[in-house]
């Protein structure tokens, strides 16, 4: 994982759903950050210090806007807080996977980062998420997740009737489906060309971790493995690709613009 893209949401109550606006990549020497078309609809203001959306800024360091969304080495629940995305704190990991697990929440602001699926060893779909909309639910539905046990299986459902965010994407306990929460809104596109193209058999949706002492952003750590159609493309929509000319679209050796 060396690349993310950077996720906005909206403000108003009318424009609903998060979007992506950005990409963060590290090719071991440079930080890179470029805007993506998602940036040039309503709403949105460019970030801090990269005003200009046709422009690829690079750094030697981690651009502020994402650094800060790191918890520091010196606080007290440093460890914790590694251990709750199934990180290892004894082997450094890069500042770019905890970003990518750990989406860079912050309750101050409505700016997250995540990483786009690619195949496993084996070709297959694989992706790590932290469950979303938890803090929207009953304490009945925080109690079942706390009841959880690592590797139960879930399930998807897809959430038709969803007045708020139509192509939302659901997910229920498979004993007695309650419902606890959603796939994260910049993933649910992919899920439901998942759920539309694989067949059911080979969709599955487990448990990684559930953290009783973590914040409830961080509180169910999930699993999914999929098939990967033919032709299928994940983050590939419109708001995905760069506006910077010279940017490839899937990332990597861009041309600086000044």
């Amino acid at each position: 994982m060396n690349s993310l893209f950077v996720a906005w949401r909206p403000p108003m109550p009318d424009q609903t759903g998060w979007r992506p606006v950005g990409r963060l990549e590290h090719d071991g020497n440079l930080y890179r950050f470029w805007y993506t078309r998602g940036a040039r609809k309503p709403g949105f203001r460019p970030f801090a210090q990269m005003e200009q959306l046709e422009q690829v800024y690079e750094s030697e360091e981690l651009f502020p806007l994402f650094a800060n969304r790191l918890l520091s080495k010196s606080r007290p629940e440093y460890e914790s807080y590694l251990r709750w995305s199934g990180l290892d704190a004894d082997s450094a990991p890069d500042p770019i996977v905890i970003l990518g697990v750990t989406e860079g929440i912050r309750q101050t602001d409505a700016v997250e980062v995540f990483p786009c699926p690619t195949p496993d060893f084996e070709g297959c779909y694989f992706n790590k998420f932290f469950l979303h909309g938890i803090r929207w639910l009953s304490e009945a539905a925080v109690d079942r997740i706390e009841r959880l046990e690592n590797d139960e299986q879930l399930k998807l459902m897809l959430d038709l009737q969803n007045q708020h965010d139509p192509q939302a994407v659901a997910v229920r306990t498979d004993t007695d489906r309650m419902l606890i929460g959603y796939v994260p809104r910049y993933f649910a596109h992919d899920v439901w060309q998942l759920v539309q193209r694989c067949d059911v058999n080979f969709i599955k949706l487990y448990v990684a971790r559930v953290n009783r002492d973590a914040p409830l952003q961080n509180r169910l750590l999930c699993q999914m493995h999929a098939c990967w159609p033919d032709e299928f493309q994940p983050c590939s929509g419109e708001d995905f690709a760069p506006i910077p000319i010279g940017v490839p679209a899937n990332g990597g050796g861009a041309s600086i613009v000044t």
